[in-house]
């Protein structure tokens, strides 16, 4: 159920107006303002506190999870959504996304970047968002079923490739970085890879998601624990084994043994709508060149999220980012209300030199 903006904040004003009178005091028990005080200020809350004045995209309010919650929780609507892909320098567009609503209250955002060539992105592509949806059939913790989804994709992906009896196709792989939004305000992100996931809360980039790489402590004390290696390249770039960047894929199963696993780090977040701006995935050929605040302050100049998307893949691309640019922009309640006016695109920026595509 939704309501519009302007009734769930009569809603507000009437639950502020009770007459002194009436209102039933129990002792020992303080009447709590904390679902209109939003920082926590003590004084009553304007409708603008909550971002809908500054707001350019207009959404109605979900009114069963904004009642549990204690706060205004916008509809997040998939049409809302921006995305692009660029393919680059690349010879072929490895990278895979999809947007999907998966029950009445659940919705779906997921990245795969692919390596060693597009067979296990397709696979991710086409089975993730169904093994989550029946996961979800008898889990309802987001986080538990986004760790089994991940780990029965993966099984499946290396019983269909056995089948054909190649090894190069034990060497494919892919990242892969999903955002599950249960009552537009719960969400829950899993990863493996260096695709990422950030939340832009007050202006400011909030990671969601820490790249697996070899440089990592933790990552690199497994693999060696496995019997894998660890050696860096001619531009200092780790790899496992000699072979991969990651430490965690699904798919690369030739280096299974040597500790690259499946099992995905899982964050959960309560979004604050009045403060979070919206919720941003990319794949490794934007967040390699660009930083995580440079991505949000990008995004808060634009107008929306579409427009926001092609920007930040055009952007990439145009500080010398040769691979694969995928971007996913999922706006919330202060969509529009934070920005950097001192941000300014550098274009002399020159990365031609960089060792990482060539």
């Amino acid at each position: 159920m939704s309501v519009s903006a302007v009734c769930f904040s009569r809603l507000l004003r009437c639950a502020r107006c009770v007459h002194p009178a009436r209102c039933v005091r129990v002792p020992g028990v303080r009447w709590h303002t904390t679902r209109l005080d939003m920082d926590g200020s003590g004084r009553p809350a304007t409708w603008d506190s909550f971002g809908i004045w500054d707001n350019r995209i207009e959404e109605p309010i979900l009114l069963p999870p904004s009642i549990r919650y204690g706060t205004p929780i916008p509809h997040i609507s998939l049409s809302r959504v921006g995305c692009a892909t660029l393919i680059g320098r690349r010879r072929e567009n490895e990278d895979r996304f999809q947007v999907s609503e998966l029950t009445q209250n659940v919705l779906y955002f997921a990245l795969f970047d692919g390596h060693g060539g597009a067979h296990a992105a397709d696979y991710c592509h086409k089975h993730m968002e169904q093994n989550i949806r029946d996961c979800l059939e008898m889990e309802t913790d987001l986080q538990t079923v986004l760790s089994k989804a991940f780990l029965e994709v993966d099984a499946a992906l290396e019983e269909k490739l056995q089948i054909y009896g190649n090894a190069s196709l034990m060497m494919v792989g892919t990242t892969a970085t999903v955002a599950l939004l249960r009552d537009g305000i719960e969400l829950v992100v899993g990863s493996v890879g260096d695709s990422r996931a950030l939340l832009c809360r007050k202006g400011k980039s909030r990671k969601l998601t820490d790249d697996h790489t070899p440089e990592r402590k933790d990552e690199k004390h497994r693999i060696r624990q496995s019997g894998g290696f660890v050696t860096w390249n001619s531009v200092g770039q780790a790899n496992v084994n000699g072979r991969l960047a990651m430490t965690r894929s699904i798919g690369d199963f030739d280096l299974k043994k040597s500790g690259v696993i499946a099992e995905p780090e899982i964050t959960r977040t309560l979004l604050q709508h009045a403060h979070d701006s919206f919720l941003v995935l990319t794949t490794d050929g934007v967040n390699f060149i660009m930083s995580n605040q440079e991505i949000c302050d990008i995004i808060n100049l634009c107008h929306d999220p579409t427009e926001a998307a092609n920007v930040i893949a055009e952007q990439a691309l145009q500080y010398g980012s040769e691979d694969n640019s995928t971007v996913i922009v999922v706006p919330f309640g202060a969509w529009g209300k934070h920005q950097n006016t001192d941000y300014t695109h550098d274009m002399s920026r020159n990365f031609a030199s960089i060792g990482r595509w060539s």
